[in-house]
């Protein structure tokens, strides 16, 4: 079992013990030959002002024992006790708040002497970093079966949740696999070989219409996607098809509002050039699909399908409004099979059409469709031995008696899916357990990670085909281009900034808009704070940092920004006027708008709220810990929670004087100094993320200052001063955040030299997304690879 220096720095040592091991440090001179730091002029005065008054010279804070050590040989030499020292001066969790803090420059010297002097980190041929074999996780395996054989497959549906390590679902070391999850891999194969590989042959045509291009004549509000059973509503779609005929008319929606049973009730009719075709009644259902299956005479040329929802039982009080969701409308016809055709899904499988007659040209065919889609799943070129025996298992299936060849592919495409070569990203190299060797990942390996990173899925012909000839390491920046203009690149834009800062989760967050809106009415509390408001809340902070990558502007734009992503719902919301588009779309902010920057994005202050209430310690820490990279320590243990300290002066008190309460407790102040000020920036925004004047009858306060010294007066202000005064913490934060998505492992010390050159570039360019993008390709850990262990003996 591999330890995480995470876990290692937070289980096996005491943060307070090692204040007290830099006392051991000063019974001998010590040069620092790597960082060119001199012990006693440049780090020894440092320890002794901020270091010896808590441990040293007697004193024993926390029962400490200062002389852990027997020598300074034996202190220097423990690489696990510095590792920890590091990261605790790097997140500024020594010395405490409340004490003297050493100056920027003084603490950088300190970490760049333990990480020259100690680890012997050299900046100019920086670690690598071990490399975990990895598991595609859930949402890349839908990705790369859709990209692979042409399907939709939901893998949330059929794969529990992956684990998570430093925030993100792309880590190797927490992606393992069990055998129950090895059973569901080989179930789900032979699910999705049975949609992809068709084996009916020719058929009719059919097209579809997708719910949300079906609206009503007289608002442009409503669409197939939301239909409410309480409103008379008819929604069409005008659909033109080549050939008049009977087609048959499948209608897949589902039906939702609601998780518990209600007695709400609607009908769904089904038209068709203005004839009623079907009836359905509905009701609560929590089938995921549903289908509703008629046959219509068509013309060709243009026709209407129309959908029709007719109220039936009224809601009782309490209860959730049920509403209509049509996912798509199929039309396949004409059903007499005078119009036959090859289906797009079976041409992508079988691109030269139904197979030969011959043994050995099906053989030859099986060779050419296999090798195809192996050499795509397996993400490089197929070795002979593999494909013969894929051959082998194709056409034993096809020598069956009444066996079309179709399936003997499919049986084969089944191995293919619950092949290793495809669950997991292995990267070839020649020295696996030797941690000293650094080699460039091959080239194909660099595709891998470039599309995964980018797309979450397979690296499609044309990076393939540069890995072949040995040229995408010479063409990455213009490959980076090509893939970030693609559609395919929002995945990246969803996975990483919806994991980064949360985005995912707003959606579902637990939280309760009645009370927080202080209304009983939950219909009136739905109107305000819906599905399409909450879509439209994570769909502003993504595209906004969609819009920096392609546009390639400031990351800073994050923090302080003129203008935003609204549609009409979520700007009604916010109350800003003058939007009426239904889809999102940049907005210019008025001067005086209280919006501006993440900080006032509701996706953000919903997910750091609680389910009734703000939270300013949630909103703090998470702009410490997400936007600066500074962390406080774990809360102590036994810590009372602020309501039961406001107990008795509940509803009287304002948020800022709770807090203030809560601060009394010596156990809880040294910590909230450092995030409370931020958090509580945001209280005029409320759990819902709607502006607000007061709170429990009195005026909100906003005003407030960094740790750092630095004064704001509102959230505004904030984000203003993080993006003109602390710029460099944003970057480097950043920069951790993308780098530990990109390469599947958390950041360690001898990443330190990749992020430092790194964030400098950002510094040169103003933060341009584009440029950072480059630099987290182009970086040693991304584009090289050592062996297992550690270069320093002890560390993990």
């Amino acid at each position: 079992m591999i330890v995480s220096l995470k876990d290692m720095a937070e289980n096996w040592i005491n943060p307070m013990v090692l204040a007290s091991l830099f006392v051991v440090v000063t019974t001998a001179p010590v040069v620092g030959a790597g960082s060119g730091l001199d012990f006693r002029r440049d780090i020894q005065p440092v320890l002794t002002e901020y270091c010896y008054d808590c441990h040293a010279d007697g004193a024993k804070k926390g029962d400490l024992e200062l002389d852990k050590h027997k020598s300074q040989s034996e202190l220097l030499g423990d690489h696990k006790t510095w590792l920890a020292v590091w990261e605790n001066l790097r997140a500024q969790m020594m010395p405490p708040a409340k004490k003297a803090q050493p100056s920027a420059r003084q603490r950088e010297n300190l970490m760049r002497w333990i990480e020259r002097d100690i680890f012997k980190v050299d900046p100019d041929h920086p670690d690598p970093g071990r490399v975990t074999i990895r598991r595609l996780n859930r949402v890349e395996y839908g990705h790369t079966i859709r990209d692979l054989l042409g399907i939709n497959f939901d893998a949330n549906d059929e794969f529990p949740a992956d684990d998570t390590g430093y925030g993100f679902d792309t880590i190797g070391d927490v992606l393992s696999i069990s055998p129950l999850l090895m059973e569901k891999y080989l179930s789900v194969a032979e699910q999705i070989v049975a949609v992809a590989v068709p084996t009916t042959g020719p058929r009719p045509p059919t097209y579809r219409i997708e719910g949300r291009k079906f609206d009503n004549a007289k608002t442009l509000k409503v669409s197939a996607e939301w239909l409410p059973f309480e409103n008379h509503l008819l929604v069409e779609h005008r659909s033109k098809v080549p050939h008049a005929g009977r087609y048959r008319v499948q209608v897949e929606f589902r039906i939702g509002g609601s998780m518990e049973a209600s007695i709400h009730t609607a009908t769904l009719a089904v038209r068709a050039n203005g004839k009623e075709l079907e009836r359905e009644s509905l009701g609560w259902d929590n089938r995921k699909s549903i289908i509703l299956s008629t046959d219509a005479d068509l013309k060709a040329g243009d026709n209407t399908i129309g959908l029709e929802i007719i109220p039936g039982n009224m809601r009782d009080a309490g209860e959730n409004p049920l509403r209509l969701a049509v996912k798509e409308v199929s039309l396949q016809g004409p059903l007499d099979g005078k119009h036959l055709t090859y289906p797009k899904q079976y041409l992508r499988i079988f691109p030269d059409g139904p197979p030969p007659d011959d043994l050995e040209g099906r053989k030859a065919y099986a060779r050419n469709v296999l090798g195809r889609i192996a050499g795509r799943a397996f993400r490089r070129p197929i070795d002979e031995p593999t494909l013969a025996r894929l051959v082998d298992l194709a056409i034993a299936v096809d020598q069956q008696p009444d066996v079309m060849f179709e399936k003997g592919i499919g049986h084969a495409i089944t191995a293919i899916l619950a092949s290793p070569r495809f669950l997991f990203r292995a990267e070839i190299q020649p020295e696996p357990n030797n941690p000293g060797n650094v080699v460039n990942v091959d080239e194909f390996a660099l595709a891998s990670r470039l599309s995964y990173f980018l797309w979450s899925s397979l690296p499609d012909e044309q990076l393939l085909e540069l890995a072949g000839k040995g040229e995408l390491r010479k063409n990455l920046r213009p490959q980076i281009d090509r893939m970030l203009a693609d559609d395919k690149s929002g995945r990246f834009v969803g996975n990483f900034v919806g994991q980064w800062l949360q985005t995912r989760d707003v959606e579902t967050v637990n939280i309760d808009p009645r009370r927080i809106l202080g209304t009983r009415d939950s219909s009136k509390a739905n109107r305000v704070f819906n599905r399409n408001v909450r879509r439209a809340m994570r769909e502003e902070t993504e595209m906004m940092f969609g819009y920096l990558v392609r546009e390639n502007r400031s990351a800073l734009e994050l923090l302080d920004s003129d203008y935003t992503f609204l549609n009409r719902d979520l700007a009604g919301f916010y109350g800003i006027d003058g939007v009426k588009n239904s889809r999102m779309e940049k907005v210019q902010l008025p001067a005086d708008s209280h919006r501006g920057s993440l900080l006032t994005h509701a996706s953000f202050l919903v997910v750091t709220s609680n389910p009734t209430r703000t939270s300013p310690v949630k909103r703090g820490l998470f702009i410490l810990e997400n936007l600066l990279g500074t962390p406080p320590p774990p809360a102590p243990p036994n810590v009372p929670q602020l309501e039961e300290i406001t107990r008795s002066n509940r509803g009287k008190l304002t948020m800022r004087e709770a807090l203030a309460m809560h601060r009394e407790k010596p156990l809880c102040a040294s910590c909230h100094e450092r995030f409370d000020p931020l958090g509580l920036a945001l209280e005029n925004f409320n759990a819902l993320g709607q502006w607000r004047d007061e709170e429990n009858g009195h005026p909100i306060q906003t005003d407030g200052q960094l740790i750092t010294g630095e004064k704001f007066n509102s959230a505004r202000e904030l984000g203003r001063i993080l993006a003109t005064q602390r710029p460099t913490d944003f970057y480097r934060c950043l920069t951790e955040k993308l780098l530990t998505f990109a390469i599947g492992r958390g950041m360690e010390y001898y990443d330190t030299p990749t992020i430092d050159r790194i964030v400098e570039g950002m510094k040169n360019s103003n933060g341009e997304m584009r440029g950072l993008i480059y630099a987290v390709v182009e970086s040693t850990p991304f584009q090289k690879r050592r062996g297992d262990g550690d270069r320093l003996l002890g560390v993990r």
